[in-house]
């Protein structure tokens, strides 16, 4: 009994934490520029550039022209709400 307590109790902090993870991306491609702050890679016609930071894990070896793949996250930096306000929408049926 009490081992099935303890097996219920992992599986339920090992879901826990899994869900509480934030989702990752990754992208796959030529390094088109590297720096302290960011690194473009080329996936396609399109660039991505994804910013890196100390924490960034980056192999010494990998310059421009290194095919990567990144594992990145993404992170709300500031949300504006633009649901149209009671005023505005009676502004535009005011127009018609």
């Amino acid at each position: 009994m009490k081992t099935m307590l303890l097996a219920a109790t992992a599986v339920l902090f090992s879901a826990t934490a899994t869900f509480a993870a934030p989702h990752t991306y990754q992208v796959t491609g030529p390094v088109l520029e590297l720096t302290d702050k960011k690194i473009v890679v080329s996936k396609g016609k399109e660039n991505w550039e994804i910013t890196r930071d100390a924490n960034t894990k980056i192999p010494a070896d990998v310059k421009v022209g290194s095919k990567v793949t990144i594992e990145y996250s993404m992170t709300a930096v500031d949300v504006t709400d633009k649901t149209p306000k009671a005023s505005d929408k009676a502004a535009k049926k005011d127009k018609k």
